[in-house]
């Protein structure tokens, strides 16, 4: 208290000690912060190494803990990176060859002069393929459609079953445009028949003359044709819109591998080049055999249908190094059109594998392995998982 009574604050005047042994402790705390602000970045970097990161369509996809907002809302802009395009060039061509190698070899393997062999052979690549379109549908394009949906640079969708919504809806439109078609074809091959049928009948027997024998034959003409297309032949001339509608599914989703190969970061290209190029060689095996069981001469319906194939995937690559330095994969509407096309592609080919493919070779009476022998059924049932295997193992990767 001073001499007028009031309270005062008394304060030791501080020693060159201990001046000194602050600034020591300051400078000690300050060591402390920055080791730990290297240890926290040395750990950063690390959680960075073992990040598993994907390309899909230029969207770079990465697994790791603790990812900040501001490096999520980073990464949705265009990605700088340096391409190599001379290699993207050079492997356009290697994408054209493989494509059309698997697409054409069952195609001429099915030419082949021994019975036997060509039965055999048949099995395997229809089966194997069926896998092969079964696994590309859930694994490679279901799941693409999902990353898309649920990327981070897109937003909260309100509605979550977005992707099995637009799945279900290319179902949808892959049944119709099966149905329409084939009941185009069936309503046409009875008009064709009514008009052949009697024309005959007035050539062969006088006027007044009637023979119930030939009325019988007429009605059960008719009625062969008019379930010819639910005999499920898969060597009949209905067997095309299935084999059309399975066609376009592969287009829209190969155009979009074209894509996805060349954006990819050099990093990773090179492993995605290799599994791209497995996966549209054993896709065109699925969609050769299949072009392969149509009747018919090789030129030029079924060649034209083989080269679409083997050319659809080297356009996508053309139209990426078109847009290479300026495609954005991040952004909103680019990921709402590849997850759309995605999703109704896995749509169409859920439809065709498991529809016209799986359950019409094996379980719908007139399947070829329905009443087949059991080595048959055994190396039919080997090959159809081998594909569903071997595609689902690429999805690993791409």
């Amino acid at each position: 208290m001073d001499e007028d009574g009031n309270d005062v604050l008394i304060q030791e005047e501080e020693t060159e000690t201990e001046i000194e042994t602050e600034d020591s402790h300051s400078e000690d705390e300050h060591d402390h912060e920055e080791s730990s602000s290297v240890e926290s970045t040395s750990e950063e970097s690390s959680s960075e190494a073992k990040q598993s990161c994907h390309f899909h369509a230029g969207v770079e996809h990465c697994v790791t803990e603790g990812e900040s907002d501001e490096h999520s809302d980073s990464s949705c802009g265009i990605q700088a990176r340096d391409y190599d395009v001379p290699l993207r060039i050079g492997t356009l061509f290697v994408v054209l060859v493989t494509s059309s190698i698997g697409v054409f070899a069952p195609i001429l393997l099915m030419k082949l002069p021994f019975a036997s062999i060509n039965g055999v052979v048949s099995t395997v690549i229809k089966q194997f393929g069926t896998g092969i379109i079964i696994a590309t549908a859930f694994i490679h394009l279901y799941t693409h459609a999902n990353l898309m949906f649920t990327n981070e640079c897109l937003g909260e969708l309100e509605y979550e079953g977005t992707t099995s919504a637009v799945v279900m809806a290319g179902i949808f439109i892959a049944f119709l445009l099966e149905y329409i078609g084939q009941r185009i074809i069936v309503a046409r091959n009875k008009k064709n028949s009514a008009e052949t049928i009697p024309s005959e009948s007035q050539e062969t027997h006088p006027k007044g003359h009637h023979d119930h024998s030939q009325d019988q034959q007429q009605q059960s003409t008719l009625a062969c044709l008019g379930h010819s297309h639910g005999s499920f032949d898969l060597t009949g001339p209905n067997s095309k819109f299935s084999v059309l509608v399975m066609e376009a599914g592969i287009l829209f989703h190969s155009i979009l591998i074209g894509l996805t190969l060349v954006v990819a970061g050099d990093s990773f290209y090179k492993t995605l080049l290799v599994v791209i190029v497995f996966h549209q060689f054993f896709e065109g095996l699925a969609l050769g055999a299949r072009i392969a069981t149509l009747p018919g001469a090789i030129f030029p319906s079924k060649a034209s249908m083989a080269f679409a194939f083997a050319l659809i995937t080297p356009i996508g690559m053309a139209i990426g190094l078109g847009v290479l330095h300026s495609f954005n994969g991040n952004s909103r509407s680019t990921l709402i059109a590849l997850g759309t096309l995605d999703a109704l592609s896995a749509g169409i080919l859920v439809w065709v594998g498991i529809v016209d493919m799986w359950a019409r070779d094996w379980v719908i009476e007139g399947g070829e392995m329905l009443h087949a022998k059991l080595g048959r059924v055994s190396i039919g049932g080997i090959s159809l998982v081998s594909g569903l295997v071997l595609m689902g193992l690429l999805g690993k990767w791409a």
